[in-house]
């Protein structure tokens, strides 16, 4: 997933922050050491852009993981 796919249509929306979702077909809703990487890539790239990331949500079968909860810091 690469910043200018993501950020593309929040620009062209004129969105104040965005959120992203995404799921893990294996059904366990914890997120991957590629899940946070690409969540800090994203968040950079946002506070760049003057479009923040509020949040990425893991979804699975057996449930979903914020990871904004789980780490907020991550995200300053």
């Amino acid at each position: 997933m690469h910043p200018r796919e993501v950020f593309e249509p929040a620009i062209r929306e004129g969105a104040a922050s965005i959120v992203l979702v995404h799921n893990h077909p294996s059904g366990n809703p914890e997120p991957s050491i590629a899940d946070f990487q690409v969540t800090q890539r994203i968040a950079k790239a946002g506070k760049l852009l003057g479009i923040p990331l509020e949040d990425h949500i893991v979804v699975a079968k057996r449930g979903f993981t914020s990871i904004a909860m789980e780490k907020g810091q991550l995200f300053e």
